[in-house]
């Protein structure tokens, strides 16, 4: 069929279009009719294009909105010469445009009908459009007047600016330097979703603009008249300030259901997940030890790279309490200091305080050729024994009754590292479960050398000079200090089928008492050699199981270790422990942790390990593993109150993970002692994730004569149960508005057939709102709990109100998946028109 919209190629000297670089701007118009009809128009539409004809940029621009004037590249189509055209990168699909290629690109209109004066105005009614770098307009009527590049835009006007939506009756605009007003308009804002409705909004510039009588909403509108959004700010006046990212509304309210709940003279909020400094929303705890505590945060965005947070709170049963705490990230290092004050605790009649602080990176070395210092801080205060008790949230320290104040200063060059540290311990006592207090190191000094392949051999020497002096006054040991050294050397034969490596070492150790030790000697040294041998092989064979294809090992090991007898009994400990019976342990050469105790060992630890490894991903899907010791001669050396080891078989160590299907993980070891039949320890682990927010994981720890707990954690749409799958809409976009969601981990006993840990809650999608409940329960002492509820509502793109529950979900829950997790900024043709 004849298209009645063709016209035939038009015949132009191409010499008009060409325009020397130093000749003045040369405009031209060119009224012409598109191949085929605009998709929204019933007739033809003229198109008048403005172009700066010294700009390459837009002469490309005018040759390609021109596609009957049948030309290209300076030839005319259809000749033998002429060749295809190439496509090629164009600024128009950059999300943001320097302002030499905004004063460069040129400017469409588009209309059913065109008039106008040359140089002057240009005025399009119907179906009026007006395109310029990074900005739509549509409307009935446009009046362009050209000399102050003012646009005068009348009936159903549109506005798409770099992705921001606005509608309106009535907008005046000059269009480069985004200064006008829109009357009655609505607004999309693409960074952070959010949309509204205003009396007249007045853009200042291209950054900012001034909503007034305006509104501010996450909530999507559906069809219908008397649809009212979930939660709604209203405000005599929104400044929005898209360079600062900032939001500033004055005469505010926020209706929740169309119940007011906050009201404000004026406040600030961000416009999209940067930081900016202001007063956040206050914070609710009702626990049954403090009472009901109202926390108004400060947030302080110092710089970039700086922010500290002011918490000041009330505790109805305590009194006020004064927190803050200070971050900073340099290049080089990194650091978090928190500090907290209770004037007067009315339930304890003292004054509480507890100071914690955390810095890592490096330091500037004096003699800067050798390379820098390393510092590394850790430090943890408070003010009274119970403080642990009563603020079991207050402090990072996993050992709540033993804090650690710990100094390093380190350094590393190529084969060298040395290293000076500082460690004095805060014990936290309780009269009915009194803990012996660690020996502070004041200080350490230590030195390392390795050096690998040195002739095929491997060599470490390292040296350590510790004051140990003790934290308080329940050790019956003098204070003292101890240098040790350890020499040892190693030849690996390492082939990809098998290995061995025999190793030799000598430990020296020696002692100076601050006061005389049970023998009456105010000094001690000793000497230990040792000997081993690691040997192992790794056998591989194609294997099918279940239908599926793997590649499976078989890798025994054998580790030989001869240390001769030497007695300690009569050398203090200080920093000595047994070292635990895993697959880690078994195989190194001395039974304790620590340098005060060097065990005397003549034994062999036998293992086997079998995997299944997928060929083409390389992905493991099962690993079996066995171990055992064979002692040959009895361990005489122990610790305090220990006895010798003469069992010439140790118990049996399985270990089995399972990865067979990416949703399903498991794990588990088991400790068995073959001569009572037994098991003396065993952990079992399973976790089922089948999708986003689809979690479940459990573990059974066991420990004979010390404890049987059981470890649950979820989070599961509560929809599934009467089989509503709900929507992927990708990660961290939730599953649909108006699911529910259970999340919580529980720690029980069954030993003591009574709940340890406990957080159980439910979380609700609406969609632009969230909300959660959440109960906490936190043992501890054997006979008192702290317990807690938490309230939530996060209005999506806004704040959070209430207690901060979603902290207590991520730090408790195992895999807890945030319902919105923003993982990249919205491009501008999200929304483009």
């Amino acid at each position: 069929m004849d298209n009645p919209f063709y016209k035939p190629p038009i015949d132009i000297d191409i010499t008009a279009f060409v325009a020397p670089l130093s000749a003045p701007d040369m405009r031209v118009r060119v009224p012409f009719l598109p191949a085929m009809p605009s998709p929204r128009a019933t007739t033809p539409r003229t198109v008048w294009s403005t172009v700066p004809m010294r700009s390459p940029v837009a002469c490309a621009v005018m040759a390609l909105a021109c596609p009957t004037l049948g030309w290209a590249q300076g030839v005319q189509a259809g000749s033998p010469s002429s060749a295809p055209l190439q496509l090629k990168p164009s600024v128009l699909l950059q999300e943001q445009f320097s302002d030499d290629i905004k004063r460069d690109q040129p400017t469409f209109l588009f209309g059913d009908r065109l008039s106008g004066r040359p140089d002057l105005d240009i005025v399009v009614q119907g179906n009026a459009e007006l395109r310029r770098t990074g900005t739509v307009i549509r409307a009935d009527r446009i009046e362009y007047y050209q000399p102050d590049d003012l646009a005068k835009i009348r009936g159903n006007v549109r506005l798409h600016r770099f992705g921001n939506n606005y509608q309106g009756s009535e907008l005046q605009l000059k269009v480069d330097a985004m200064e006008g007003y829109f009357l009655n308009a609505t607004y999309q804002l693409r960074k952070n979703g959010i949309h509204g409705e205003a009396e007249r909004i007045d853009f200042v510039d291209d950054k900012r603009a001034v909503a007034r009588n305006a509104s501010y909403t996450s909530c999507t509108r559906v069809p219908g008249p008397d649809w009212l959004p979930d939660w709604v700010l209203k405000a005599t006046q929104i400044r929005l300030d898209y360079d600062s990212e900032v939001g500033v509304a004055d005469g505010v309210q926020v209706n929740f259901k169309g119940v007011p709940i906050l009201a404000w003279p004026s406040m600030s909020f961000p416009l999209t997940d940067a930081r900016k400094s202001g007063w956040l929303p206050p914070v609710m705890n009702l626990d049954n030890t403090s009472g009901l505590e109202l926390m108004v945060p400060y947030y302080w965005n110092i710089a970039p790279n700086r922010d500290a947070t002011l918490f000041p709170s009330l505790m109805t049963k305590r009194g006020i309490n004064l927190g803050g705490e200070f971050r900073y990230l340099e290049k080089d290092y990194k650091g978090t200091t928190r500090l907290d004050w209770m004037p007067n605790d009315k339930l304890r009649g003292i004054s509480r305080w507890g100071v914690s602080a955390t810095h890592s990176g490096s330091v500037t070395n004096p003699f800067a050729s050798y390379g820098p210092l390393g510092l590394n801080l850790n430090l943890n205060r408070v003010g009274d024994h119970n403080y642990w008790s009563d603020f079991p949230r207050a402090t990072s320290s996993l050992t709540q009754r033993l804090l650690a104040n710990d100094a390093a200063l380190s350094w590393k060059q190529d084969n060298v590292e040395l290293s000076l540290r500082s460690l004095k311990w805060q014990t936290l006592q309780n009269t009915t479960s009194v803990i012996t207090p660690p020996y502070d190191k004041l200080p350490q000094l230590n030195a390392r050398y390795s050096r690998s392949q040195f002739f095929g051999l491997d060599l470490a020497l390292e040296a350590d000079h510790t004051r140990f002096i003790a934290a308080q006054s329940l050790s019956l040991q003098p204070n003292a200090q101890r240098q040790y050294a350890i020499a040892q050397i190693s030849r690996p034969w390492v082939t990809p089928g098998a290995y061995l490596v025999p190793k030799l070492q000598m430990h020296w150790t020696g002692y100076q008492f601050s006061s005389p030790i049970a023998t009456g000697a105010v000094s001690a040294t000793r000497l230990v050699p040792s000997a081993s041998v690691d040997s192992g092989l790794i056998l591989e064979r194609s294997a099918s199981y279940f239908g599926r294809n793997f590649t499976q090992t078989l890798e025994p090991r054998a580790f030989y270790v001869y240390t001769p007898f030497r007695n300690q009994a009569a050398l203090p400990n200080y920093d000595s422990g047994i070292k635990d019976f895993n697959f880690a342990t078994l195989y190194s050469e001395n039974a304790f942790v620590g340098n005060d105790r060097i065990s005397d060992e003549n034994l062999l630890t036998l293992g086997m390990t079998s995997r299944l490894i997928d060929p083409t991903t390389g992905a493991e899907a099962l690993r079996l593993g066995f171990a055992q010791r064979l002692r040959f001669k009895d361990r005489n050396v122990t610790l305090a109150g220990g006895v010798p080891d003469t069992a010439r078989v140790s118990d049996m160590l399985f270990g089995a993970t399972l990865n067979w299907d990416p949703r399903w993980a498991s794990e588990s070891t088991v400790q068995y002692n073959p001569k009572l039949g037994r098991s003396e320890r065993a952990t079992f682990s399973t976790r089922y994730s089948p999708g986003s927010y689809r979690t479940v994981s459990a573990g059974y720890r066991f420990s004979r004569n010390a404890s049987s707990q059981l470890d649950v954690g979820w989070q599961w749409p509560i929809a599934d149960l009467w089989g509503d799958k709900g929507k992927d809409l990708g990660a961290g976009q939730g599953q649909g508005a108006g699911r529910w969601y259970a999340v919580g981990r529980l720690n029980y006993s069954l030993r003591d057939s009574k709940i340890v840990d406990t957080v159980t809650g439910f979380e609700y999608d609406a969609g632009c709102w969230l909300g959660r409940v959440v109960v906490e329960r936190l043992q501890t002492t054997t006979a008192t709990a702290n317990k807690r509820i938490l309230l939530q509502l996060e209005l999506v793109g806004f704040s959070r109100l209430g207690t901060n529950a979603l902290k207590t979900l991520r730090d408790s829950v195992p895999r807890y998946q945030y319902l919105r997790e923003t993982t990249q900024t919205p491009s501008r043709f999200s929304q483009y028109e």
